[in-house]
């Protein structure tokens, strides 16, 4: 990403708050034949200090990302949307796409069987917390254990992050004040992104 120093997000916590708040997470990883992107589930890992996370992909994506050989990029995508010129004072003419973004770099671990099934538990758990008659793989564990082997459970700890919060910090506070008003009522979790920078304004 470009580096533009009022934009950058350097403290882990809220790279960590990103990534409970959108764990849809594209892995890009450059293999002996090319680059190869792939989408998955990225959990946080609550219980480590440092910014690790867990996933699994279906076969044969662990072999054409060969997994585990190199380190693979995995973008972290928060709230975004188009911010019209018509939202700034006259004559500023430039619009632009304000965004909450991490590329986050390491060197996944490649799990076990028995880890694989742990993780993937896990995983499932936490997304199955959330609705209102949520399922468990222990219902059918040898079902499930049959399906496991079709996907490779991985562990990733961060070596590095570079992440961005673009919210307008270049505008004035008044020009700020309407754009998230305009957001509020078509990206609500963009606008409350620049309540957070602004310090709970509008």
């Amino acid at each position: 990403m470009r580096h533009t120093p009022r934009y950058l997000m350097t403290d882990p916590e809220e790279v960590k708050r990103l990534i409970r708040g959108n764990p849809w997470a594209t892995f890009v990883s450059p293999t002996s034949s090319g680059l190869i992107a792939s989408h998955y589930p990225a959990l946080l890992l609550e219980d480590e200090d440092e910014i690790v996370i867990a996933s699994h992909f279906g076969r044969p994506d662990e072999q054409l990302h060969e997994l585990g050989r190199h380190e693979v990029l995995v973008i972290i995508q928060g709230p975004h949307d188009y911010v019209s010129s018509s939202l700034y004072a006259p004559g500023d003419l430039v619009p632009t796409w304000n965004h909450v973004t991490a590329h986050l770099y390491g060197t996944p671990e490649i799990l076990g069987e028995e880890e694989n099934y742990a993780m993937l538990t896990r995983l499932t758990d936490h997304f199955e917390s959330r609705q209102e008659h949520g399922r468990h793989l222990s219902e059918d564990e040898q079902g499930t254990r049959r399906a496991a082997k079709g996907t490779v459970g991985l562990r990733m700890r961060v070596d590095r992050f570079d992440a961005r919060a673009k919210l307008s910090q270049n505008k004035t506070p008044e020009v700020r004040d309407t754009i998230t008003a305009r957001l509020a009522e078509t990206n609500q979790a963009l606008a409350a992104e620049m309540r957070r920078v602004s310090g709970g304004r509008t």
